[in-house]
């Protein structure tokens, strides 16, 4: 009987599988499949997957999933781990401080204009001394009704109401039945944390315009005459408005302020002409040049007592738990940095105001020796009753496979973008293989959309990356993010209307609950992919060209689950047809599209080899 071998590609995300019957050094493919990776890839905790995906594989050519007899070797890929979900966050420095100032944007204010005066109670309005300028605050317990007539009658006795805050929704109701047009913020559903007696300003713009005194800190600092050292402190509150058509903020007693720093902290990057050091703060651009300029790099560590120091510790433990290897034998060996924003909570917000603060997001590749891919080797084998070989290095299997497309021959470079790492590899007229494999793919870009949209649902960071947008402008037409109109015959789910939400189908529509512009969203989407995918397959290539140069190459073939995306290909192709590079998405074994290269590389591979199977 002629033997079959399947191929498996664990990846970050995925795991696939191809089978093949190898007869004389020849392949003939039987079926192939695709699972989830379960656990992190290169642990043992991969043996669910992969068994998962066999199975699907074997069902296909008509065996039963649990059939791993029919199997007579599994070749595995030997790649390093990329931490997915511990190594990418987002490190910018921390501020920890009881704020003096208060910030606030409802959805419903109501009135125009800017109010400054010491906070009252709507209990104690009447008893407030005539010419002394007041805020009014007004506790749900007070319908709308009821407090305008009470500051109807203050205003009739000579006391200066310039705006109020209220707990309920009454902005406009309030304000349509008070004598004198004032600001008037609503929505303060933490009324009681608002200090009594203390100076405040209140701020609503006109319909259409946006608050321009409380979202500049120097107009903070001119109301509230704060020295230069206070105005620092309302620079994140200031921001925090930025863009609001309403607002208010309120100086809290003194003596308040206290203030903690954890800095961003330092990189350390160990390469062959010793430790080079660089500031996180520094920003993306400065950490990617020192990383250039210590190529190869023989480890990287991060400031102790830093957030990047932290950081850096706990992706070590983490693959240390997994693999049971020691803390000193686990070296990061790569590491990809993009600039991005963090959303920080203003500490002192009465309704969870946040302030866009700059940061760099960062992806990590570990290496280990061998060892962890040799325990999932055996654990496989155990389980599975079957031999199995760790067939080679990923981005060398991923080439074998991408000279199945149609159309290919060497020489040729392939880029394998995945979830963890970007790959690519050259091979050469002569068979020769140039490799390299780098941090930071898809679940990078899930990290930054997460980061910047403020999401803390990273399968809905998944969905941002992975859909095109629209606005459901009726319930019978959507308007798509690049300004089309598109008309439906039946109407659309009521849940839809009036909203952001993803085409995930042609007629499958996800709602968004999501309070920002499409066109913010799909910026951020795509600036995320061009930073991280563009990028880092630049940086890629670079590495396996001839002379470093990547004109030198003439085709370059996409593969992996993100050549799958509906934009991240035509970006790359673009980026390459500036240097006169024919790049395009590859179609394994002219069946497969982008998908499973490793995995039929895996097969090839072991063919060649005339290896026995038994």
């Amino acid at each position: 009987m002629v033997p079959i071998v399947a191929g498996i590609d664990i990846g970050n995300s995925t795991t696939e599988v191809a089978l093949g019957k190898v007869e004389n050094g020849q392949v003939e493919f039987l079926s192939s499949s695709l699972y989830q990776t379960t656990g992190l890839k290169g642990t043992t905790q991969n043996v669910r997957g992969v068994k998962m995906a066999l199975g699907l594989a074997l069902e296909k050519i008509g065996f039963g999933r649990e059939d791993f007899s029919k199997i007579d070797v599994i070749c595995i890929n030997e790649a390093a781990p990329v931490i997915g979900d511990v190594a990418m966050e987002n490190i910018s420095e921390t501020i920890v401080t009881e704020s003096t100032m208060i910030g606030h944007n409802p959805s419903t204010p109501g009135g125009v204009g800017v109010g400054k005066g010491r906070t009252v109670h709507i209990n104690d309005l009447l008893d407030v001394e005539r010419g002394s300028p007041v805020i009014v605050v007004i506790p749900s317990n007070w319908d709308y009704e009821a407090a305008s007539e009470a500051i109807n009658s203050a205003i009739e006795k000579g006391i200066s109401v310039e705006g109020a805050i209220c707990q309920g929704d009454d902005g406009v109701l309030i304000a349509n039945r008070i004598s004198k047009v004032m600001p008037i913020v609503d929505e303060v559903m933490s009324i009681e944390k608002v200090p009594l007696g203390m100076f405040a300003c209140v701020e609503v713009a006109p319909p259409g315009r946006v608050i321009e005194v409380l979202s500049n800190p120097y107009g903070i600092a001119t109301i509230f005459s704060l020295s230069p050292e206070e105005t620092k402190h309302v620079v994140p509150v200031a921001r925090a408005l930025i863009g609001n058509r309403s607002a208010v903020v309120i100086k809290t007693p003194s003596g308040e302020v206290k203030e903690r720093r954890i800095p961003a902290g330092e990189l350390y990057i160990d390469g062959a002409s010793g430790r080079r050091t660089v500031n996180v703060e520094s920003g993306a651009e400065a950490i990617m040049k020192a990383l250039v300029e210590s190529q190869p790099i023989k480890n990287i560590f991060g400031q102790p007592g830093t957030n990047v120091g932290g950081m850096m510790e706990r992706v070590r433990r983490t693959m240390s738990n997994l693999t049971g290897l020691p803390v000193s034998d686990i070296h990061i060996k790569d590491l990809l940095a993009v600039d991005t924003l963090v959303p920080q909570k203003v500490v002192g917000g009465i309704a969870g105001e946040f302030s866009q603060e700059h940061g760099v997001a960062l992806a990590v590749m570990v290496e280990t020796e061998k060892l962890p891919m040799s325990q999932l080797a055996e654990a496989i084998s155990q389980e599975t009753g079957v031999r199995v070989m760790i067939g080679g290095v990923e981005a060398e299997m991923a080439v074998r496979g991408a000279l199945t497309t149609p159309g290919t021959k060497k020489p040729l470079a392939i880029l394998d973008l995945g979830a963890g790492s970007t790959d690519a590899s050259l091979m050469k007229e002569n068979g020769d293989i140039d490799l390299i494999h780098l941090a930071g793919a898809g679940n990078m870009v899930n990290t930054i959309i997460a980061s910047e949209l403020g999401i803390e649902s990273m399968e809905l960071a998944e969905s941002i990356k992975r859909y095109p947008l629209c606005k459901v402008e009726s319930p019978f037409h959507i308007r798509q993010e690049d300004g089309r109109v598109r008309f439906f015959d039946n109407p659309l789910s009521p849940n839809l209307f009036g909203k952001n939400a993803l085409v995930v189908e042609d007629d499958i529509l996800m709602p968004l609950e999501l309070d920002i512009p499409v066109e913010r969203i799909r910026e951020i989407r795509r600036r995320a992919k061009r930073e991280v995918f563009v990028a880092n397959s630049m940086r890629a290539l670079e590495r396996v060209s001839p002379a470093g140069n990547v004109r030198l190459l003439d085709y370059v073939v996409l593969v992996g689950g993100s050549a799958l995306d509906f934009e991240i290909p035509s970006m790359i192709t673009d980026a390459l047809s500036r240097f006169g590079v024919v790049a395009g998405q590859g179609n394994i074994r002219g069946t497969e599209g982008p998908r499973n290269a490793v995995a039929t590389g895996l097969v090839l591979g072991f063919a060649s080899k005339g290896l026995p199977v038994k």
